[in-house]
C-alpha cells in the first residue's frame, strides 16, 4: 500500500503506533526498519516509534516482531514532512504455534557416543523467509539440511553466549526444550552474513534474547497433544514487563511425556523451567540473571536392516522388552544441563553500547545400553539371531572361485556350495527371530541368568555412556555507531571445559557387583580397564571400564565493520580463535598400559576467518546481496582424540579445516510479494571424523609384520583430509493473492559430494606383545571423491496455500517433494584393503574379485523420492480480556512409510565377506535403516491474558 498522510515539520520524520490486531494492546519493543537504509527503531511502551531523521524518497518499512506477522508498506518520505502512519495493526504468527509441532530428528542415534548433541538445524525455527519456512516444517522430517551443511558450521547464542559444544561443535537443544515461550525473542543471520554478536560460520547464526524487558507483559497457558516422540505437553508462562521500579521478571514452565512414542517402546519424559530476572539500575545499566534447567529422558529406537523391517515391520524397535508388564527400553538419553548467565548491558552513549556475559553450565548427558560378559548378546537382532547367518553359509572355500562364471554371484555360487540346509534356518531355535515372542530384550532371562550366578556376580548389566561436562563461558560484545554509515560490531569470549567421559553402572539387574574388565579384541584373555587397580569389582553408580576427564581452553574474537550508503552496504569482518585441548586418563587401561594413564600432550590450534559482503539497492524492492568467507576451523575434541576411551592418542599430522563460502541472492520485496533466489557454493577442506564399530577383515598391525594378522576386532576409524562440496541454489517466494489467500513456494537444488580420497587410519583394542604402542594401522586412500553426502534431501520442492478468514481462523495445505537421499556410506570399504587377499604372500587381491562386480557392491544406495502432505489449521477467540485459541496440524496425510537416512555396516571390510554376505539374499550385514513418522498429529490449545 501506498501511504500519503503528511504534515508539515522542520525535520523529516517517520512515526506509527502499533498494536494487537485482536486486544488492541500497544505492542513493546517491536523493531521498525526503513530496509534500503538498516535504519531501525523500536516501540516504547505505548506502541510508538518515531524515525527523528529519514532518507528522503519512496522506501519500504518493516514493522516486525516475534509472535506476529510483520507489516511491510511502501512509503514516500518527503523533504521537511513527518510522515505518520497513524496505528499499526499486527496479527498473530500462526507459524509461532507451528514451532512447538516441529519434530525433531536427531543424528547422535546413528551412534552410541556420549556427545549428547544433536544435529537437527534449530536454525531453521527462527526466520521469517519463506524458503526457510518450508525447510523447517515441511521438510525437516525428512533431515533436510539447509545447504547440505551440519549444524556445527551454524552458531547458536542466548545472549551472546555460543551453545555450540566444543565437544563436536553441535549445540544441544535439549538443553532449553519445551521453552518455546521463553524462547521466541529471536535473530536471525542467513549464511555468512554478518551479525551484531559474532563472526559465525557458513550456515547461520541464531541469537535467542531473555532478557526480561524484552518479552511482552503477560500470561499464556497452554496444553498440546501429539503422536510423535512424546503424548502430551503443559506449558505455562508469565512476563511481568518492566515495572516503575525497576524490576522486570520472567518465568516458564513445561513438561512433555508419553509412555510410548511413535516408535515402540520409545518413553519420553521432560520437564523444563525458566527465569529470567532484569533489574535496570539507571538509563545506562541494567543487569539481567538468566536460568534455564531442562531436564529429558527419552527411549531411543533402532536403526533395523530390510530383513528385520520386512519380518517385524516399520515401527519396530529391537531395543525395549517386557518387565513386569511394562516396556523397558535400554536405550535411554538422559540429558540435564542447567544453565546460569549472568547479563550487563552498558549503554555507554547514544551510539554505543557493551554487553557483557558471565555464564556457567554444568550436568550430565548419559546414553544407556547393556553390558555383559562370557554369555550371549541379548539384542534380538543380533545377527547369529537371524535367518540370513545361516542362509548365507558355504561348505567350500570361497577362494576357488570362477571369476567368470555368472553362477559365482548367485547364492550357493560363491566358489563354493551354498549349504543352507547345514543348518534349519527355519527352526526358531536357531534363528529366534523368526519367532514373534522373541523379538524383544528378554528383561527376565538376564535376571534369571545373574541370579544364577555361581559368585553372585552380575552377568548382565545396565550402564550408560556419560558425560558430566562443567563449562565457564565469559564475553563481551561492542556495538557502537562510529559514523552516520559506519558501524562497528566487536567481541571477545573465553571458555574454559572440564568433560568427565565414564561408564557408569546404573542397575546390577539383580547381581551383587560386576568385574571390571574388557572382553573385546582378539585376545581370550580378560583385559583389566584399570591396572592400578587389578581385580576390581563394580557396584551400582561406580564408574568402570573407561574413565578420563577432557579438558579444553577456547578463546576467540572479532571485528566487523559495516557500512552504509544510498545504493550500496557493504561489511568487512575478521575473527581468531585458539583452541587448546588435553586428555586426563584416570585409569591405565589394559590395552594400553603405557599410553592410558595421565595427562596426554596438549594440542592447541590458531585459526583466522575473514568475510566481506556487499547489498547492492536496485531500488526499495529489488536488492542484489554477496556474502563471501575464507577460514579455517580447530578439529573439535571428539575428532583430535581418536580413541579417547582407552588412549592419550592424538590423531597424527591433525590439521585446521578449511572452509570457503559464497553466495549471491536478488531479493524482491513488496507488500504482496516477498521472493529471495540464492545461488550458494561452500568447500570444507581437511576435516577429520571418527567412528567405532565391530569390524571382520581388518589387518591388525601390533607393530611386528610377522604377527599382523586379520582378524574380527573393535575399532576406531578415523579418516582425515575430507574434502566436501556443496554447490546449489534455493528459492522461496510469498505472493498474497488476495486479502484472505497467501501462497507460497520453496525449491532447493543441491548436489552436495565428497570432493577428494581422504586418508583412513584403524586402531584396534589389540592386546599384544607391543600393544604398548597402541598402533596405527594406515589403510591409505577411500575412494570417496563424487561420492554423495548422505542424511538429507539433495533435492527440494514446496507449494502451500493458506486462506486467513477476517474472524481470526485459518486453514492451510502443503505438497513436498524430496528426492536425491543417499545411504551414508563406509570409507574402509572403498581402501586397497577390501580387496587384499590375507592368504597371498604379497597382499594380491581376491582371485575371485572382479572391477564390475565391485561396482556393484561398492554402489551407494539411492532412496526413493518421497512426496508428503500436510495440513494446518486454526482459530483464536477474544472473551473478555483473554485470548482463547487452538492449532492443528497433521503431518504426512497419506501414511506414506519412507527412509530418512541410514548407513552401510563396515563388519564386512573384505571384498570375500561383503560379496558372500549380499550374494545369500538376504545379508546378515546389510545396510541399517532410519524411517520417517507416517500420518502425525499435533494440537495446542492455548489461553493468553
Amino acid at each position: 500500500m501506498q501511504v500519503a498522510f503528511a504534515w508539515a515539520q522542520q525535520n523529516p520524520a517517520v512515526k506509527g503506533k502499533v498494536v494487537d490486531s485482536k486486544t488492541q494492546k500497544a505492542l513493546q519493543n517491536v523493531v521498525a526498519t526503513i530496509q534500503s537504509t538498516n535504519q531501525s527503531t523500536v516501540t516504547n511502551a505505548l506502541g510508538e516509534f518515531v524515525f527523528t531523521t529519514a532518507v528522503e524518497g519512496n522506501q519500504i518499512l518493516l514493522i516486525r516482531t516475534s509472535g506476529y506477522l510483520p507489516q511491510t508498506f511502501t512509503i514516500e518520505i518527503k523533504k521537511g514532512e513527518t510522515l505518520d502512519l497513524g496505528v499499526v495493526v499486527l496479527e498473530e504468527d500462526v507459524t509461532t504455534e507451528q514451532r512447538l509441532a516441529l519434530v525433531v530428528i536427531t543424528d547422535n542415534d546413528l551412534g552410541d557416543d556420549n556427545s549428547g548433541s544433536e544435529s537437527t538445524s534449530g536454525l531453521l525455527q527462527a526466520s521469517r523467509d519463506a524458503y526457510q519456512q518450508s525447510a523447517a516444517f515441511n521438510w525437516g522430517t525428512a533431515r533436510f539440511k539447509i545447504r547440505g551443511l551440519d549444524n556445527e558450521y551454524g552458531t547458536t547464542m542466548i545472549n551472546g553466549v555460543v551453545m555450540n559444544k566444543l565437544y563436536d561443535g553441535r549445540p544441544q537443544w535439549s538443553n532449553w526444550g519445551g521453552l518455546n515461550d521463553a524462547m521466541r525473542n529471536q535473530e536471525f543471520t542467513m549464511g555468512s552474513g554478518p551479525s551484531d554478536y559474532t563472526f559465525g560460520g557458513i550456515l547461520g547464526t541464531q541469537q535467542i534474547s531473555t532478557r526480561a524487558s524484552f518479552y511482552r507483559p503477560g500470561t499464556r497457558v497452554s496444553f498440546s497433544s501429539t503422536n510423535t516422540n512424546y503424548s502430551w505437553r503443559s506449558m505455562g508462562t508469565y512476563a511481568s514487563g518492566m515495572n516503575s521500579k525497576g524490576w522486570a521478571f520472567v518465568v516458564s514452565a513445561s513438561r512433555r511425556w508419553a509412555e510410548e512414542g511413535y516408535f515402540e517402546g520409545t518413553d519420553y519424559a521432560a520437564n523444563s523451567l525458566f527465569a529470567s530476572v532484569e533489574k535496570r539500575i539507571n538509563d545506562y545499566h541494567s543487569l539481567n540473571f538468566t536460568s534455564i534447567y531442562a531436564q529429558n529422558s527419552r527411549g531411543k529406537n533402532s536403526p533395523n536392516t530390510n530383513e528385520v523391517t520386512d519380518m517385524a515391520g516399520v515401527n519396530y524397535n529391537s531395543y525395549w522388552g517386557w518387565q513386569d508388564g511394562k516396556k523397558r527400553n535400554s536405550r535411554d538419553k538422559d540429558v540435564q544441563e542447567p544453565i546460569m548467565m549472568l547479563s550487563h548491558y552498558w549503554k555507554l552513549n547514544e551510539k554505543t553500547s557493551l554487553n557483557t556475559n558471565v555464564a556457567y553450565q554444568t550436568g550430565t548427558v548419559g546414553n544407556s545400553r547393556i553390558d555383559f560378559q562370557g554369555v550371549n548378546n541379548p539384542d534380538p537382532t543380533y545377527y547369529r539371531n537371524l535367518p540370513s547367518y545361516y542362509l548365507s553359509q558355504y561348505e567350500n572355500d570361497p577362494a576357488i572361485v570362477n571369476a567368470n562364471d555368472p553362477s559365482a554371484y548367485l547364492p550357493g555360487g560363491l566358489g563354493g556350495i551354498h549349504t543352507p540346509d547345514l543348518v534349519n534356518a527355519s527352526d526358531p531355535q536357531v534363528a529366534t527371530f523368526l519367532d514373534p515372542n522373541k523379538r524383544q530384550v528378554d528383561w527376565t532371562a538376564m535376571y534369571d541368568a545373574n541370579a544364577k550366578s555361581d559368585a553372585g556376580n552380575s552377568l548382565y548389566v545396565l550402564y550408560e555412556d556419560r558425560t558430566d561436562d562443567t563449562q565457564w563461558t565469559a564475553n563481551s560484545i561492542l556495538n557502537s555507531q562510529i559514523a552516520d554509515n559506519i558501524t562497528l560490531n566487536a567481541g571477545a569470549t573465553f571458555r574454559h571445559l572440564k568433560s568427565h567421559n565414564h561408564k557408569y553402572l546404573l542397575d546390577l539387574m539383580g547381581g551383587q557387583y560386576y568385574i571390571d574388565t574388557n572382553t573385546f579384541g582378539s585376545n581370550e584373555n580378560q583385559i583389566e580397564s584399570d591396572l592400578n587397580n587389578p581385580g576390581r569389582t563394580v557396584g551400582e553408580g561406580d564408574s568402570y571400564g573407561y574413565n578420563y576427564n577432557l579438558y579444553a581452553t577456547a578463546i576467540d574474537a572479532f571485528t566487523q565493520f559495516k557500512f552504509t550508503y544510498r545504493k550500496f552496504d557493504f561489511y568487512l569482518a575478521q575473527t581468531f580463535a585458539r583452541n587448546e585441548y588435553q586428555r586426563e586418563g584416570l585409569y591405565r587401561n589394559g590395552y594400553y598400559p603405557s599410553n592410558s594413564f595421565g595427562d596426554s600432550k596438549k594440542i592447541a590450534f590458531d585459526n583466522f576467518g575473514f568475510k566481506g559482503g556487499l547489498t547492492y539497492k536496485l531500488s526499495g524492492n529489488h536488492l542484489f546481496t554477496f556474502n563471501g568467507v575464507r577460514m579455517s576451523k580447530a578439529p573439535t575434541m571428539r575428532n583430535t582424540f581418536p580413541n579417547a576411551r582407552v588412549n592419550n592418542n592424538i590423531v597424527p599430522g591433525l590439521r585446521n579445516e578449511t572452509i570457503s563460502s559464497a553466495d549471491a541472492s536478488y531479493i524482491f520485496r513488496s507488500p504482496k510479494v516477498k521472493a529471495r533466489i540464492t545461488a550458494f557454493y561452500a568447500k570444507t577442506e581437511n576435516a577429520t571424523e571418527t567412528s567405532f564399530f565391530f569390524a571382520d577383515g581388518v589387518t591388525v598391525d601390533d607393530g611386528n609384520p610377522e604377527t599382523a594378522d586379520e582378524s574380527s576386532n573393535f575399532v576406531a576409524e578415523t579418516v582425515t583430509g575430507i574434502n566436501k562440496k556443496n554447490i546449489g541454489a534455493e528459492f522461496g517466494i510469498e505472493y498474497q493473492l488476495t486479502s484472505t489467500i497467501k501462497a507460497t513456494a520453496a525449491a532447493s537444488y543441491g548436489e552436495y559430494t565428497y570432493d577428494n580420497n581422504p586418508n583412513v587410519a584403524l586402531t584396534a583394542d589389540e592386546h599384544g606383545s607391543n600393544a604398548n604402542l597402541a598402533p596405527v594401522t594406515n589403510y591409505g586412500e577411500a575412494k570417496l571423491k563424487d561420492y554423495f553426502q548422505a542424511g538429507m534431501p539433495q533435492k527440494a520442492a514446496s507449494f502451500g496455500l493458506e486462506y486467513r478468514d477476517p474472524h481470526f481462523w485459518w486453514i492451510g495445505a502443503n505438497i513436498n517433494y524430496l528426492a536425491d537421499r543417499y545411504l551414508d556410506i563406509a570409507p574402509i570399504l572403498r581402501t586397497d584393503n577390501f580387496f587384499r587377499n590375507p592368504e597371498s604372500m604379497n597382499g594380491q587381491p581376491f582371485p575371485e574379485a572382479t572391477e564390475e562386480r565391485a561396482r556393484q557392491l561398492l554402489k551407494q544406495e539411492k532412496f526413493d523420492d518421497l512426496t508428503l502432505v500436510n495440513l494446518t489449521g486454526g482459530k483464536s477467540w477474544k472473551i473478555g480480556k483473554q485470548l482463547v485459541g487452538f492449532f492443528a496440524s497433521v503431518n504426512n496425510l497419506f501414511d506414506i512409510t519412507y527412509k530418512t537416512g541410514g548407513y552401510e555396516q563396515a563388519r564386512n571390510a573384505s571384498y570375500r565377506e561383503l560379496n558372500q554376505d549380499v550374494s545369500s539374499g538376504t545379508p546378515a550385514f546389510g545396510p541399517k535403516y532410519f524411517y520417517g513418522y507416517g500420518r502425525t498429529y499435533f494440537v495446542n490449545l492455548y489461553i493468553n491474558f
